[in-house]
């Protein structure tokens, strides 16, 4: 079962995950970090840059792997997810550049035509992760059909690395992006599986709104199914969700997630 964690905010949920990279870092100077994109880590990664100011912590040496990228877009492309992790992730922690991957990192762009390539991407990004000890903590977000990363409902729970077909909510959802215009929006990805994502050591799944209320539902209280990918994580030994009062609207045990919280010993962490 993960820990399920009620916050008041998103600022609140950032800094439960940046003291707990912070002081992974410090005990660990090479820790392989899990990135995701879009809005749910942003206010994370804030705090985190934050943190790593203000205590003078060295992250050369740290490693980085993001969950995902289109397919089709170069990695130059503003909305390509190699650009965005640079711009919010990179870029504000002082992450070394060389360090930090994203799937495509050796597509660029390529068409789906080129299929031997593409088809190879997955794999290899596999084991580049598992030759770097492997990841220590994943962040994660889920989208409002329960998926984590591009897993779609009916991945796969036992995935690696691949391609998918983004599904057209998805697309709708990331038209915000593209200037609200879903055409602009690629639709296919590569994306780390579940079965990838499961072998980090520390998943970190962040969910804020009433708009995930349902999926938060779903994974945790509902059954283990690929309808909800992200229901896997109720397997994982150590899963922590972090979800604002909205996104909790729908769980039933929601008082019991807070007793806990609140009576847990401050040297746990998460």
């Amino acid at each position: 079962m993960a820990e399920i964690i009620i916050v008041r905010n998103q600022e609140e949920a950032g800094e439960l995950y940046a003291r707990c990279v912070a002081d992974l870092i410090k005990a660990k100077p090479d820790a392989v970090l899990g990135l995701a994109t879009g809005s749910s880590p942003l206010a994370a990664y804030r705090a985190l840059a934050s943190i790593v100011r203000d205590e003078s912590i060295d992250v050369s040496r740290v490693r980085g792997f993001a969950l995902d990228e289109y397919i089709g877009l170069p990695l130059a492309h503003p909305e390509s997810y190699h650009a965005t992790i640079h711009r919010t992730v990179v870029g504000p922690l002082g992450l070394d550049p060389d360090k930090v991957h994203v799937p495509g990192d050796v597509l660029d762009g390529a068409p789906l035509s080129d299929g031997e390539r593409v088809a190879a991407a997955g794999p290899a990004y596999d084991a580049a992760i598992e030759a770097a000890g492997g990841i220590d903590v994943q962040i994660l977000g889920i989208g409002t059909d329960g998926h984590v990363g591009f897993n779609e409902p009916g991945s796969s729970l036992a995935s690696g690395t691949r391609v998918k077909t983004l599904t057209e909510q998805t697309r709708i959802d990331n038209a915000r992006f593209f200037d609200d215009d879903i055409n602009q929006v690629p639709t296919h990805c590569i994306t780390q599986g579940i079965g990838t994502i499961m072998k980090a050591r520390h998943l970190v799944l962040l969910a804020f709104g009433a708009g995930k209320a349902e999926a938060v539902a779903e994974t945790v209280e509902g059954g283990i199914s690929a309808y909800c990918p992200a229901s896997a994580l109720q397997l994982h030994p150590h899963a922590t969700i972090i979800v604002d009062g909205e996104a909790a609207s729908k769980l039933r045990n929601k008082d019991y997630y807070r007793y806990a919280f609140a009576h847990k010993p401050a040297w746990q962490g998460i």
